[in-house]
Parts: structure tokens; C-alpha cells; sequence
């Protein structure tokens, strides 16, 4: 009985497309607005969460700030010596300065960002070596000039199939051997791209282009099976120490923790996402309203039909189911169209703005199967009307 009324059902829909097409037009809006949200959604979440994961999982970011007498007291090496030594968790400690230089090689040249740092440094922000090696002992220690290359920096200076380990090149007026290029990394937690630097020792940055041992910022890579939140405190306290700050008086620098701002950024774009999906959905009880308008229709339209099925002997039961599983087919007809318009759209948008396609399969069920429902929520009213209509009534309709 069941395959009967869906071959009746499409051949009822088939009989009147264009006004099958308009009535589901609510349905198929309904849900590709709302898949094509979710996934754009999830998709931005993902961007986010990578963004800030370029900064280090489990990490926390040291920098100073400016006290209410307007000055800036940067960090040394022994403040981060301290640190990795003095406090329980601590797997990397590690500091870093940069500034801005102009890279030149073959007759090109690119503005770009020296970054001075360790081995530790790279560790911490999870940075990867493609091809090359990572800085030796002996190259920190000494402040060598050697160089780690950003792979946007490799490609705005050196020819596509050129291998640039073991070239010589110059940032500013700085002479230096590249010894490796980084893997990918894209854009970065504060906006910056994180192909456009190039790493080199710490001490040679700090000699060669800032004169200074100061330190701008330092990372500290913690172990996840401490509580983040005691190994904060600890460093806390450990730099109030060190920096000779009274009870009372306010740090004299920040400490971000980049596993609490993914968590936070996730959680915000979620609830956004979710809000806007909420948003979208209404448009699904507008179409849900619209079968059940049309359905209204059709039941007056073959009220005739309805009489003289009733008349040689089918059920009420049977009639309802009819006119039932029009209604839903009608809707997982629209939820299917959404669906394939969603996916496009997603995918097409999500190229446009830059984020990562996240194909969510979840939410694509459920959106179908809420569509479908929309037939039964919105068509059990018009299918129990043309259950109840009199025989001798129906027939008697012009």
C-alpha cells in the first residue's frame, strides 16, 4: 500500500511540476540556508582554530606592556631561563625578536619579517622544515649568519626550480646562507601570513638588526596534563618576582594562553552559527505553511477522486495515507534539491572567502529528515480532511 501511495504521489506531483516546483520553493530555500550556514560555519571555526593553532598548541604567549608611567620593560634571557628551569610543566620556554627587512637574492628583492629565535622557538609554534636542517649548536651560540626561509619569501625571490639550501642571500644589508625552507603555514593568529618570515638565530637578529640582548616576547609550551591555569599563576608570580613588581602594582606585561582563545573563538563562532542556522530555518516553516496550503487545494481540487475511491471501498485510513505521503514526498522532494544547492553553494563560497570546506553530514540528515517531517507536520491536517469527506457529498462536487 505504502509503494502504491508514493508511485501516486509522483505521478501526482509529475502531473502539476510547475506548481510542485513553487510550493516546495519555501523547503528548498529553507534548507540549503541552513546547510549552506552550518557549513560555512564550520568552516570558519576551522579557519580560526588553525589560525590559532599556527601560535602553538598548549602554549602561552609572555609579552610586555606598557605601565602607567608609559614605559615598556622588555624581557631578557634569564627571565626565560628562569622559567623553564623554576616551574613544574614547563616543556619549552623559549624567546624571540623580529623586525622588518627587505630580502634580496638574483637580482629580486621582497619586504618581508626576520624572526630570531631557537630551535625551541620553532618546537613551540610548531613550525616544520620541508627541506634543509633546523639552526646547530653552534650556529645559536655564535649568532651565525644562517637563515630558515618562509615559503612565500622562497617563492618572491628565488626561481620555481631552484633548490635555495645552501644559496647566500641578503636581508638588508645582512649576508646570510639559507640552510632550510618551512613547511606551509598560511595566515597566522595575529593576521600576519606565516609564510612571509624568515628565521634566523636569535642572537644574530638581536646583534645584527636590533642591538640589543632584549627579548620582545617569549613562548612557553606547557605540558596539557597540567592545569594550565596553576602553571599561569606560576609564571606569574615568577615574574612579578623577577621584575621587582610591589603587592599592589599591575603586571607590567600579558600572558595569552592559546588554548583558552581557540576554545573561546570555537565556542563563539558555534553559538553564532547555530543562531543564524535558527534564523534560516524559518524560512522552512514558511515553506512547511505553503504545502499545507496547497495540499488544502488539491483536496478540493479532486474531491470527486476522493468520492469515488470511498465509494467502490477504500478505507479513510488509505485516503489519508494518500494524500499523507504526497505531502512528505513533496517535501523530501524540496529537502533533496536544498541539499545539492547547499553543497554547491558551500563550496563555491567557501572558496570565495578562504576557509576550509567542512562537508558535515550530521547536519545534512537532519535537514533532510526535517524537511521530510515538515510533510507529515504540515500534511496530516489536508489528508485527514479528505479521510473525512462524505462519499455521496464528494461525488455530488462540481
Amino acid at each position: 500500500m505504502l509503494g502504491t501511495s508514493i508511485l501516486l504521489a509522483l505521478r501526482e506531483i509529475r502531473r502539476h511540476i510547475l506548481r510542485s516546483i513553487l510550493t516546495t520553493l519555501g523547503i528548498i530555500i529553507g534548507v540549503a540556508a541552513v546547510v549552506t550556514m552550518v557549513t560555512l560555519g564550520n568552516g570558519v571555526t576551522a579557519s580560526v582554530q588553525e589560525q590559532i593553532s599556527s601560535l602553538g598548541a598548549s602554549n602561552f604567549i609572555v609579552f610586555p606592556v606598557r605601565t602607567t608611567r608609559g614605559t615598556i620593560r622588555p624581557f631578557e634571557e634569564g627571565d626565560v631561563r628562569a622559567v623553564r628551569q623554576q616551574i613544574a610543566g614547563i616543556k619549552v620556554a623559549a624567546g624571540s625578536v623580529s623586525a622588518s627587512v627587505t630580502a634580496f637574492t638574483n637580482g629580486q628583492d621582497w619586504d618581508t619579517t626576520v624572526e630570531g629565535g631557537t630551535n625551541d622557538l620553532l618546537e613551540a609554534q610548531s613550525v616544520k622544515i620541508a627541506e634543509g636542517r633546523p639552526f646547530s649548536a653552534d650556529e645559536l651560540e655564535s649568532g651565525k649568519s644562517v637563515c630558515l626561509l618562509g615559503v612565500k619569501v622562497r617563492e618572491a625571490i628565488f626561481p620555481p626550480d631552484a633548490n635555495p639550501v645552501g644559496s647566500q642571500m641578503r636581508l638588508d644589508d645582512v649576508a646570510c646562507q639559507v640552510i632550510g625552507v618551512l613547511e606551509p603555514r598560511g595566515q597566522g593568529g595575529g593576521g600576519a601570513d606565516d609564510d612571509d618570515v624568515v628565521y634566523m638565530p636569535l642572537k644574530t637578529v638581536q646583534r645584527r638588526f636590533k642591538g640589543s640582548d632584549n627579548l620582545e616576547y617569549f613562548v612557553v609550551k606547557y605540558d596539557p596534563d597540567y592545569a594550565a591555569t596553576a602553571i599561569q599563576q606560576s609564571l606569574v608570580d615568577l615574574l612579578r618576582e623577577r621584575r621587582l613588581l610591589q603587592a599592589g602594582e599591575p603586571n607590567d606585561f600579558n600572558i595569552i594562553d592559546t588554548a583558552q582563545i581557540n576554545q573561546a573563538l570555537g565556542a563563539a563562532t558555534g553559538a553564532l552559527t547555530a543562531m543564524v542556522a535558527v534564523i534560516a530555518s524559518i524560512s522552512l516553516l514558511v515553506g512547511g505553511i505553503g504545502i499545507m496550503n496547497i495540499m488544502l487545494v488539491s483536496v478540493t481540487e479532486r474531491t470527486r477522486e476522493i468520492g469515488i475511491r470511498l465509494a467502490i471501498g477504500a478505507l479513510a485510513r488509505e485516503v489519508r495515507l494518500q494524500f499523507l505521503t504526497e505531502a512528505v514526498v513533496l517535501c523530501a522532494l524540496g529537502g533533496l534539491v536544498g541539499l545539492a544547492l547547499a553543497f554547491a553553494a558551500s563550496f563555491g563560497i567557501a572558496a570565495a572567502i578562504d576557509v576550509p570546506f567542512v562537508f558535515d553530514p550530521v547536519i545534512n540528515l537532519v535537514s533532510f529528515l526535517f524537511a521530510a517531517g515538515m510533510g507529515i507536520v504540515f500534511g496530516y491536517y489536508p489528508a485527514r480532511r479528505a479521510s473525512q469527506l462524505d462519499p455521496i457529498d464528494a461525488l455530488r462536487h462540481e
